[in-house]
């Protein structure tokens, strides 16, 4: 977001057009970072009470820490509820107006528009003549392109087509002005006098000034068009049974196609009349004789078709799967978290904010790196969506209720329950599984 703002701050727009960019750029963040917060705020205040002998009186008064878990069980649901509600009705909607609002910005400089291997239409300021760029890589760093073909009209009718092996962006101070420094290519424009006619210019270095480009930020009414993150579970849902649907129509067709191939295919088998026994069923000897037909190749060809079809749409309802599972994950995090990091921070009360900032950054960095492995997995069709987005979850949750089963028990240690005693911890543990491991090899 700061890399967006600096680059919208010298584009000459309105204070309200930044606010707003800014208002839709936070529900994004907020859902990250709340389960996040969650798990923060348990560790420092178990943390506090540990460090202050609070657990060490409750216990002398007769009472089990694991009745502290009861009420923040409770905040936490409350809270995970709450962020599922704001994961699906609010998130959805500032994604999408997000996403309006950088295409008109788009629309206002080549900056955001110019995109890789599809054709952009840039408009100059005269209106008349649009430029068509096409590239097939775009740096977004050093604003350098690759393989770059640019192709313009004039009035008169001569039409030009550039070829360049690289190029870079640049804007003039005021950012209206686009030009395009081109490296290593052609020129091929035809001349309208001439019909069929075209000339040829080679060129080491050309610069292509694009003036005016996009100039005003024209905002449009919101479009219809939603990506699987600017959707609410219901459109979601519908979006899934939708895919369904086709995919049956899909399978119809398929049998369809292959019930007409067989009867075609039956129709070109001839059996040879010496051999041919009354009932028996056609054999395929020497006498058997296959012709080619269109009909048959034409249905083979469909079948490919229809299979390859089939796979996107399963592809695509994996993706709104994921999205839908992910909703309800992100938002149980918050039980999760409650569950790890109490009986974590009673375990080591020594270890003060040191222990807050390294077991919530790597508890979450753990939980982020299974939730982005297990998207990838489930678009790609190799794990099914629920199992990819709660596995991390679930395996946290174990962890979380086999500590806070542990959590007022006594434990003999040489250490004074801070970091010292969480390196001997995992060291003893580690030690344990090999011992482990030797006596099974013996």
């Amino acid at each position: 977001m700061a890399q967006r703002l600096e680059d919208l701050t010298g584009k000459g727009l309105g204070w309200r057009t930044i606010l707003n960019f800014m208002v839709l750029s936070l529900p994004h963040t907020v859902a990250l970072t709340l389960p996040m917060a969650t798990l923060v705020a348990v560790l420092y205040a178990f943390s506090e009470l540990t460090s202050h002998n609070e657990f060490t009186a409750m216990k002398a008064g007769g009472v089990r820490p694991q009745r502290l878990l009861m009420p923040l069980l409770g905040v936490g649901l409350i809270l995970a509820e709450v962020m599922f509600l704001f994961n699906d009705q609010v998130l959805p909607e500032a994604n999408h107006r997000l996403k309006d609002l950088l295409v008109d910005l788009g629309r206002k400089s080549p900056t955001f528009e110019l995109r890789e291997q599809v054709v952009n239409q840039i408009q100059a300021a005269d209106g008349l003549n649009p430029v068509y760029l096409t590239t097939t890589r775009i740096d977004p760093a050093t604003n350098r392109l690759e393989d770059v073909v640019i192709y313009d009209s004039e009035i008169s009718g001569a039409h030009r087509t550039t070829y360049a092996d690289s190029g870079s962006m640049a804007f003039n101070p005021a950012r209206t002005d686009l030009f395009l420094t081109l490296h290593h290519g052609m020129v091929l424009e035809t001349d309208p006098d001439h019909p069929g006619a075209f000339r040829e210019l080679a060129f080491t270095k050309q610069i292509v000034p694009l003036r005016g480009v996009g100039n005003e930020l024209e905002r449009r009414a919101a479009e219809g068009d939603r990506g699987d993150r600017e959707m609410t579970t219901a459109m979601l849902r519908d979006e899934v049974n939708l895919r369904l649907k086709e995919i049956e129509t899909v399978e119809a067709e398929s049998r369809e196609q292959a019930r007409t191939a067989v009867l075609v295919a039956l129709k070109h088998l001839t059996l040879p009349e010496a051999t041919a026994q009354p009932g028996a069923p056609p054999s395929l000897g020497q006498g058997t004789q296959f012709f080619s037909d269109p009909v048959i190749d034409e249905n083979a060809m469909n079948a490919r078709t229809t299979a390859a079809h089939r796979d996107a749409l399963e592809q695509r309802i994996n993706q709104f799967e994921v999205e839908i599972y992910k909703k309800y994950a992100l938002s149980f995090a918050c039980v999760v978290f409650v569950l790890v990091g109490a009986p974590l921070a009673v375990r080591f009360p020594r270890g003060g904010l040191g222990l807050v900032i390294a077991a919530s950054s790597g508890i979450f960095a753990v939980s982020w790196v299974g939730l982005i492995g297990g998207e990838g997995l489930a678009d790609r069709g190799i794990a099914p969506p629920m199992i990819a987005m709660w596995a991390p979850n679930m395996i946290f949750l174990i962890i979380g209720i086999w500590l806070s089963s542990r959590m007022g028990r006594e434990s003999a240690s040489m250490r004074g329950g801070g970091w010292d005693e969480l390196l001997w911890t995992v060291q003893t543990w580690f030690n344990r599984i090999f011992r482990r491991s030797e006596r099974g090899s013996a």
